[in-house]
């Protein structure tokens, strides 16, 4: 088990005990440590006021102090400290409408969603674990704290968390919890675009993703989200772990539609990848050479188009014709890539004001072409990429 996170922070919680509170470990690195997963960060709770973790150590940083999160400091690491906490009645079924500091650890963990997300654990690593989360985790089952449909009500989010769980740790959802995800799927409604998103991508790149994916259909959960009420996602067939983009790609290409990815808000980037799969589908079944292949990598690159290679499986359960295997394979790209004497426009030995300037011509869309052509060849090994041998070439071969 992975103990150096829980080793290097270990001073703050004895510190924060030395001074009369409690401290303990909890949350989703517990959760994993028990497991024997990778743990990333970890989350300290404490019966200390913010103020008076303020107060114990010399720097900190109040990124959340209304909430109880107060930053510490602590040999050049950022450590998340949460006083116990106890919430009001929720809003919009997402936040609560005030939040509350408590002294006692027990009210602040059974705020929580999941029993295996409610475990709480000292520097020592003993546990407490007043809701047997550790017996669900050795029993692989995702189950509520307390009440499902409560849980459910105030924070709809949860439905999609826990979702996302059971991909990502290959977990079964307990029935009643489970029923409860049907029966309050609809609040789901009321959650931003952009928490959704960050669930979803989490959902779709868990190892469970392909049992999963068919849940959200089976409980209409994309029904409830702006964009993918647009869509029959049940028509996706997802047979192993997916990029969201992908996933997007997948259904613009199968349904072309009116509806904006603006609606999605997600990055630019994320909008241009999704493009450019769609792209790569568009154009993969009509690679029937090695040159036709050499010009295809440049363009998209290895670690794009190894993706798609990568996720053959889904591409034909939904109808996406891949080259043929003998020409589109890991390794012919692979030595396609190695080979490549150019791998962007700028490391052309020409630009435009060179054509120009050689052929004595006034700028024109014919320039675009021609620097197109130039590409082609160079990349085909039809011309050195030198710029004598370049003008020289399109004076003899490009039709202007």
């Amino acid at each position: 088990m992975n103990k150096d996170l829980f080793l290097q922070s270990a001073p703050i919680l004895q510190q924060i005990q030395e001074s009369g509170y409690e401290a303990y470990y909890v949350g989703g690195s517990v959760r994993d440590y028990l497991m024997g997963r990778p743990i990333h960060d970890i989350d300290i709770t404490t019966s200390a006021a913010p103020e008076e973790i303020e107060a114990i150590f010399d720097h900190t940083i109040p990124i959340g102090k209304e909430h109880g999160t107060i930053n510490v400091v602590y040999n050049h690491e950022n450590y998340e400290v949460t006083t116990f906490r106890a919430e009001g009645e929720y809003k919009d079924h997402r936040r609560p409408s005030e939040v509350r500091f408590v002294r006692d650890l027990y009210q602040d963990v059974e705020r929580r969603d999941f029993t295996i997300n409610a475990i709480a654990m000292d520097e020592h690593f003993e546990i407490k674990d007043f809701f047997n989360g550790y017996n669900d985790i050795k029993n692989k089952v995702i189950k509520t704290v307390g009440n499902a449909e409560e849980r459910f009500d105030e924070d709809a989010l949860r439905i999609l968390r826990g979702l996302r769980f059971k991909s990502q740790l290959q977990f079964q959802i307990d029935p009643a919890t489970y029923q409860a995800m049907a029966d309050k799927m609809e609040d789901t409604a009321f959650l931003s675009i952009e928490r959704i998103i960050v669930e979803l991508r989490k959902l779709l790149e868990g190892v469970d993703a392909p049992l999963v994916y068919p849940l959200l259909n089976q409980l209409e959960f994309f029904k409830f989200v702006p964009f993918f009420k647009a869509f029959n996602t049940a028509a996706i067939k997802v047979k192993e772990p997916i990029k969201f983009e992908l996933l997007i790609a997948l259904l613009l290409f199968k349904e072309p539609s009116e509806v904006a990815l603006s609606q999605l808000k997600i990055s630019n980037d994320s909008k241009k990848a999704i493009h450019q799969f769609i792209n790569i589908f568009e154009a993969l079944p009509n690679i029937k050479t090695k040159k036709e292949l050499r010009v295809f990598v440049y363009d998209y690159g290895i670690s794009v188009l190894s993706y798609i290679l990568d996720m053959s499986n889904t591409l034909s359960a939904n109808g996406l014709e891949l080259s043929h295997p003998l020409i589109f394979n890991h390794e012919t790209l692979k030595e396609i890539d190695q080979n490549l004497i150019i791998h962007q426009r700028s490391d052309m030995m020409v630009n435009g004001k060179d054509i120009l300037e050689a052929l004595d011509l006034k700028g024109g869309p014919w320039l675009k072409e021609v620097l197109r052509k130039i590409e082609c060849a160079i990349i085909n090994q039809e011309v050195p990429n030198k710029k004598s041998e370049i003008v020289n070439w399109v004076k003899t071969h490009v039709e202007i």
